[in-house]
């Protein structure tokens, strides 16, 4: 009973499907289909003439340094092969744009906006415009995306990280507890050069925290635009206590923190949201129980809202999200925190699966984690055999993750692509010409351009 009072507001986005546990690499290789040929053309770039803000004093934990290598690389397989060409010196990418040129705008992490070339070249010259923005652990600059008019209106929309007033702009890793934000959707007119004008906040969030938050950005079929914000994680550094904000502001109807919103594409609030008018709860809010969206998608066949959700220890998921959904974070969860404590009610050995009436499970899952990133359902020309899949980046797990679904929409198998490169994918996208587009989240980064080896 527990499981159908869950599943319930899912059921109604995905034809009544249950979800489907798929299991970590790690926990099964016996499913990992064979290693793909790579080839691997590394191309030099010239660094920025732009003077970048100074990076973070430490690398955060687990990050590990870049190692992507130079020059070209084959790894024989027989399920077929890749060519993966790379365009380096980006500092912390987080997401990219595709112009109607070809062109793609690129989001670094302390705050700059790139311009990557359809050549695969990297513009030196870093986009002007872009508001002050806080740099402190995983906050910063994040996601991007075009109005669907943006041929006619030239928008550009962008989540960021406000500093609060008096904070510093910088911090590193060690000061991140101490580094508070919001999270804003700004917007910008973009002249196709490198400047961005006419830039200004539409929507400044009432969530200021600290921690590691993300937030991510997706248009929806009608127009209004998707917003995730992450919640304070007091688990962070490992058994750490934000000193802005808590794991709870996800259930508290009255933040933004922990919680999907929906706006117009004037940072207004569509009257038909799930909680207009609901006393206590704030009107933006489309769905809660949040606790870190990495990933966020409208799914190109359906229209349904998908997430990818930073699980703690364990428990990363795919979500797909129906208004006013409860997500169950930090209530229940499937991980447990950095210092093995568990995370919420109705998790341990003898109930694996969590149960609690009217919070949505998972559609996937992933114990060991495996710090999911972008994502983004195959519809292109390149991959064939791909169409309708879900690929999906991973941060902890270097590697990006294919899982197919079947005819019925419900997960079946799934492959484990790139891992050999060693490269922490933060965003995955579908290229107008059917490619896949990845960025590395590195101190030196890169933007990955995936496609068969025999493609012309």
């Amino acid at each position: 009973a527990c499981r159908g009072s869950r599943s319930a507001s899912i059921a109604s986005v995905f034809r009544g499907s249950r979800p489907v546990t798929v299991p970590s690499s790690t926990r099964h290789p016996h499913v990992v289909l064979a290693l793909l040929t790579v080839t691997l053309v590394v191309i030099s770039q010239a660094q920025q003439a732009l003077t970048p803000p100074p990076a973070p004093a430490r690398t955060p934990p687990g990050s590990g340094p870049d190692t992507l290598p130079g020059g070209e690389h084959i790894l024989s397989g027989p399920a077929g092969s890749l060519r993966v060409r790379s365009v380096k010196g980006l500092e912390r990418p987080w997401a990219l744009a595709f112009l109607p040129s070809g062109d793609m705008l690129v989001t670094e992490r302390p705050g700059r906006l790139r311009i990557v070339r359809r050549e695969l070249v990297l513009d030196p010259e870093a986009v002007r415009g872009v508001p002050e923005v806080l740099s402190a652990a995983y906050k910063g600059l994040h996601d991007i995306a075009l109005h669907p008019r943006f041929s006619d209106n030239r928008l550009v929309y962008f989540t960021y990280w406000k500093p609060r007033p008096g904070e510093a702009r910088e911090a590193n890793w060690n000061s991140l507890m101490g580094a508070s934000g919001a999270a804003v959707l700004a917007r910008g007119r973009y002249d196709g050069g490198h400047m961005l004008a006419d830039v200004h906040d539409l929507f400044v969030s009432n969530a200021w925290t600290s921690g590691a938050s993300a937030s991510r950005l997706a248009f929806g079929r009608d127009g209004t635009l998707f917003m995730g914000i992450g919640a304070p994680n007091r688990d962070i550094a490992h058994g750490g206590t934000a000193r802005v904000g808590t794991s709870e502001e996800a259930q508290d109807p009255a933040s933004h923190a922990g919680k999907i919103l929906r706006l117009n594409d004037d940072g207004s609030v569509p009257m038909d949201n799930p909680f207009v008018g609901h006393a206590g709860y704030r009107p933006e809010i489309y769905a809660l129980g949040i606790r870190n969206p990495l990933g966020l998608m409208v799914h190109p066949q359906t229209g349904a809202l998908w997430e990818a959700d930073h699980g703690p220890m364990g428990g990363d998921e795919v979500n797909i999200i129906a208004a006013g959904a409860n997500l169950g974070w930090p209530v229940v969860s499937l991980g447990r925190a950095y210092n093995g404590e568990a995370t919420g009610a109705g998790f341990g050995p003898e109930q694996p699966e969590p149960c609690v009436p009217g919070m949505t499970q998972p559609f996937i899952h992933w114990t060991p984690n495996i710090a999911p990133g972008g994502m983004v359902i195959y519809t292109g020309s390149r991959f064939p055999d791909w169409r309708g899949h879900l690929l999906l980046g991973g941060l902890s797990s270097t590697q990006l993750h294919r899982v197919a679904l079947n005819e019925r929409g419900l997960p079946q198998d799934r492959e484990s692509l790139l891992m050999e490169l060693k490269q922490r994918i933060r965003d995955v996208r579908q290229g107008p010409d059917g490619a896949l587009y990845l960025l590395t989240d590195h101190d030196d980064g890169a933007l990955l351009v995936v496609e068969p080896a025999d493609a012309r």
